[in-house]
């Protein structure tokens, strides 16, 4: 272990003990070396690779503090790596997407109000007469996102949008069952607001488990080279 690793683990040590709490500032670098047994070039690049993982944050002028910890910056080490994910590797997570949104979408039909089912409504809306590909899947990003904010967990909700958010560059809309495919997944979304006006989490999980299912299908069976263009679902 390289002496950034030691002061590394050093200083998530101390986060997890809770001897560095969420929105504090890290103790004077001589200090810190003195615990650490490190020396100042190591513990700054310990410093920096936690921060690239959401861990610590540098403000400038003022010095470094841990961060607020919040799922979404913890997992934004995690989100540049699935973003690079060939399609095997997408399909992969299929196994942990449909579980993850489908407890979203169970958890967000017990718990969502008139409010979320009308943005849910007025965003498929517009994605079912939107023509361009950026545009539709900057919709149905905005669909998913706001199903699984619904369900009130942090962090199932920022999990599933790094999951989600690599289908993005794999295109199925240039397949020759274009139509079929933007019908079925407009059918699916109408699925899924049914069953969240219904107030029925079992309807809103078996609606998101088949849903991306489908879209699991067609990337199997198109196998899209990676572009700029939205998948369904």
């Amino acid at each position: 272990m390289t002496a950034t690793d030691e002061a590394a683990d050093g200083l998530r040590a101390m986060i997890a003990k809770g001897e560095l709490t969420p929105g504090q500032q890290l103790p004077a670098e001589p200090e810190l070396c003195a615990r650490l047994g490190v020396s100042r070039g190591s513990l700054r690049e310990a410093v920096r690779s936690l921060a690239a993982l959401g861990l610590l944050e540098s403000r400038h002028g003022s010095g470094t503090y841990v961060s607020a910890l919040r799922p979404g910056q913890m997992l934004a080490g995690f989100a540049a790596t699935v973003d690079v994910l060939p399609l095997d590797g997408l399909l992969e997570l299929f196994d942990v997407r449909r579980p993850l949104e489908a407890q979203a979408a169970a958890l967000a039909a017990a718990r969502a109000d008139e409010r979320v089912v009308a943005r849910l409504r007025e965003v498929q809306k517009r994605l079912a007469v939107a023509e361009d590909e950026a545009e539709r899947h900057a919709l149905d990003r905005e669909f998913h996102s706001t199903l699984c904010e619904a369900s009130g967990n942090e962090a199932l909700a920022a999990l599933a949008d790094v999951l989600r958010a690599r289908g993005s560059h794999y295109s199925i809309y240039g397949a020759a069952e274009a139509d079929t495919i933007r019908l079925a997944s407009d059918l699916g979304h109408e699925a899924l607001i049914n069953a969240m006006a219904a107030r029925d989490p079992a309807a809103a999980a078996a609606a998101a488990t088949a849903h991306l299912s489908q879209t699991e299908v067609w990337l199997r069976r198109y196998a899209p080279l990676p572009d700029d263009g939205p998948a369904a679902g």
